[in-house]
């Protein structure tokens, strides 16, 4: 079911819908290491907010990762680092995240800013409401389906980058549309995307088909560190390498087996600390209720964390983690 049809506003996406209206000079950012649904996003906001005359500049933590250059030969991604000055603005545009504190060097930059904030995100935010105006639904497929909506409430047609922005989002985060979040609007606004004449193949090479030759070892290398606990339910990978690699891959040949409900994948990075990616099957088991316990968050089968710890605490603590979600989730057989 499509709840979105023909929906009016709430009183909240309203005031985001005003705040875009009123605002003249944009700064969309986002989270470290930005994704697919974050600098998706982030492309389509910017072409529809310049169709409506706007001055728009996007600053990220982290630049897109090179999938994504068909995305950034037209856009103007640019990489904060220390010493940057930013623009001038009166909006600052948080999409795909709702912690300012997931900007990284970034984030007391943007929060001493005498500007409006406003987020557009579809993660569940625990905590305190920081921002002036939000744009949230966190049963959306994406944050891109959010720009989606937006563009129609302000009755702009997205062009062709705009349009190949938000099919980014939606297909990197439904796993081109393998994921149980793929529902009826996302399908839709899918197939009025592909009506734009953009070609769905290319984008698909770009973003899955384009890994150097290291990749098959480096993936070989991390399925080679599984560890099976909980009678076979959960399944904990880590990088053996400080090298930077997507375990997506991983993460998906280890949810195809059938016992496994919960996988976590453990990185570790400079600078003391790990980077967790956790993935569930189903609902029962909330892998960003667990990711919350380390400092992180995301949604309840795709969560992640940064902890710190060297990689032989931080997997041990995250193995206890990993056995209380699924003993809990067995004892009561209730989702949640």
């Amino acid at each position: 079911m499509d709840r979105t049809t023909d929906r009016p506003p709430t009183p909240a996406e309203r005031a985001a819908l005003e705040l875009l209206e009123r605002g003249n000079r944009f700064l969309l950012t986002g989270h470290m290491r930005p994704d697919g649904d974050c600098i998706g996003a982030q492309a389509a906001l910017s072409r529809v907010l310049m169709a409506a005359g706007k001055q728009v500049s996007i600053w990220n933590p982290d630049p897109p990762e090179s999938q994504f250059d068909y995305l950034a030969r037209e856009v103007d991604y640019r990489a904060w680092k220390p010493g940057d000055q930013l623009p001038a603005h009166d909006v600052t545009v948080l999409l795909d995240c709702a912690e300012l504190s997931r900007c990284g060097e970034l984030a007391p930059i943007l929060a001493g800013m005498d500007t409006a904030k406003l987020v557009v995100d579809h993660h569940v935010h625990v905590g305190e409401a920081w921002w002036d105006a939000a744009y949230v639904d966190v049963t959306a497929s994406a944050t891109g389906l959010l720009v989606h909506r937006i563009a129609r409430a302000l009755g702009v047609a997205l062009d062709k980058t705009a349009a190949e922005g938000v099919f980014t989002s939606i297909v990197t985060d439904t796993g081109w549309f393998k994921y149980s979040n793929t529902d009826a609007e996302t399908l839709r606004v899918a197939g009025e995307l592909l009506e734009t004449g953009m070609d769905a193949s290319l984008v698909y090479q770009a973003i899955y088909q384009r890994k150097s030759r290291k990749h098959p070892p480096e993936i070989g290398a991390i399925l080679s560190t599984t560890q099976y606990f909980a009678d076979d339910r959960l399944a904990l990978i880590h990088s053996p390498t400080t090298a930077s690699v997507d375990g997506d891959d991983a993460l998906d040949i280890l949810r195809a087996v059938k016992t496994v409900e919960v996988v976590l994948f453990v990185r570790e990075q400079e600078g003391g600390t790990c980077k967790l990616s956790a993935r569930s099957k189903s609902d029962l088991y909330d892998v960003s209720a667990l990711a919350r316990e380390f400092g992180g968050g995301g949604h309840r089968r795709a969560a992640g964390a940064t902890i710190e710890g060297n990689l032989a605490s931080v997997s041990k603590r995250l193995i206890a983690a990993g056995e209380a979600l699924i003993s809990e989730a067995g004892r009561t057989g209730k989702v949640g």
